[in-house]
C-alpha cells in the first residue's frame, strides 16, 4: 500500500497480517509480528508495525518509530535501562543493536527505516 502525497490514514485501524515468529526469536508466549509498507519518502521507508504480547528476540536496523497503540519495554543489549513504550512514544534503536521485546498489550508503531 502506497500513502500518497496529500492523504492521511489512521494507523490504528489498519489490518495487518500477522506471522507467527521463528522458534529461535520466542522468549516467552506466542508473539505474531506484521507490518504494512506504506512506501518511501525522501529515500526513507515508511511502515507501520506491530507486536502481539509476549517475548522475542530480534536484531535491530536503524529505526525511528512512534508507538500508536500497546504498550511494551524493550532492553537493548548493553544499555541498562529498558525503552517503556506507550502510545506517544518516540523510540530510536540502531542497526545491529541486539534487543529483547516483552509486549503487555499489542503494540503498533509507525516507523521510518533508514537505507
Amino acid at each position: 500500500m502506497e500513502l500518497p502525497a496529500g492523504s492521511a490514514l489512521d494507523t490504528r485501524e489498519l489490518v495487518l497480517e500477522n506471522s507467527a515468529l521463528g522458534a529461535e526469536q520466542v522468549v516467552d508466549g506466542s508473539p505474531t509480528t506484521g507490518s504494512l509498507d506504506l512506501g518511501t519518502v525522501g529515500g526513507v521507508e515508511l511502515g507501520v508495525w506491530e507486536m502481539t504480547t509476549g517475548t522475542m528476540h530480534d536484531v535491530e536496523t536503524d529505526e525511528v518509530f512512534v508507538v500508536v497503540a500497546g504498550r511494551a519495554e524493550v532492553l537493548i543489549e548493553g544499555v541498562a535501562a529498558p525503552l517503556v513504550l506507550a502510545p506517544g512514544t518516540v523510540g530510536r534503536l540502531a542497526a545491529g543493536s541486539r534487543t529483547t521485546w516483552t509486549v503487555s498489550e499489542t503494540l503498533r508503531k509507525v516507523y521510518l527505516l533508514g537505507r
